[in-house]
């Protein structure tokens, strides 16, 4: 029997990142299922190929395990670790970026998946981190309260969105050329609301009969 009180449509943890660096992103991705690559796409599968690939076993005494399926029936959300380090302590979650540190949004995908270790193994999940290829360092993120509640304020906005099968508009901003789907959104022009009506308006002239 379903738990009423148990969310019904679940969120992917990788959208959780996806929104916080742009909405309209997320929703092109998973609610209208459209997704293109670009070299920064391509260098962060191939990153997270090398760590799936590595084997989960004991390495200076401690395991890692790889591509961890996770799991929060309380928060509605399902994905996949990098990597968990197993610490004395208990989990330590450790997501694999190939780029450089961009703003929190990563922040937020890795205390999802916080989250949902806390619910598998019934512990206090601390703390995790990220590791930045392009600069071969770990940033230690610290899930506190603040970080936890606004992890939970996207979800239920992601949440929000899939029930709705809302696209948001696009910013057309600093973000956009970077974006692997520029060319799918175009920003340019449906931020532009007076171009894009002339745009639609225009689809639907008819031809003379000369023209044909």
């Amino acid at each position: 029997m379903t738990n009423p009180s148990l969310p019904t449509e679940l969120v992917m943890i990788s959208a959780i990142e996806h929104y916080s660096y742009c909405p309209r992103q997320s929703a092109l991705i998973h609610v209208e299922q459209t997704y293109d690559e670009n070299i920064f796409t391509m260098r962060g599968m191939r990153m997270h190929e090398r760590v799936d690939s590595a084997d989960s076993a004991a390495n200076r005494g401690m395991t890692t395990l790889r591509a961890l399926p996770l799991w929060s029936d309380r928060y509605g959300i399902h994905g996949k670790a990098d990597a968990v380090e197993l610490h004395d302590h208990g989990p330590y979650p450790v997501e694999y970026k190939s780029g450089k540190r961009h703003g929190p949004h990563a922040d937020y995908q890795l205390c999802a998946q916080a989250l949902c270790l806390e619910e598998m193994f019934q512990t206090v999940v601390p703390r995790g981190a990220i590791y930045y290829g392009a600069t071969r360092r770990r940033y230690e993120v610290q899930f506190t309260a603040v970080l936890q509640q606004q992890t939970i304020q996207i979800i239920a906005a992601i949440r929000a969105m899939l029930t709705q099968q809302h696209v948001p508009t696009a910013p057309n901003d600093e973000r956009c050329p970077n974006c692997s789907l520029i060319n799918v959104c175009m920003p340019f022009v449906v931020a532009e609301s007076a171009r894009l009506r002339g745009l639609q308006g225009a689809l639907f002239i008819p031809l003379e009969a000369g023209d044909a």
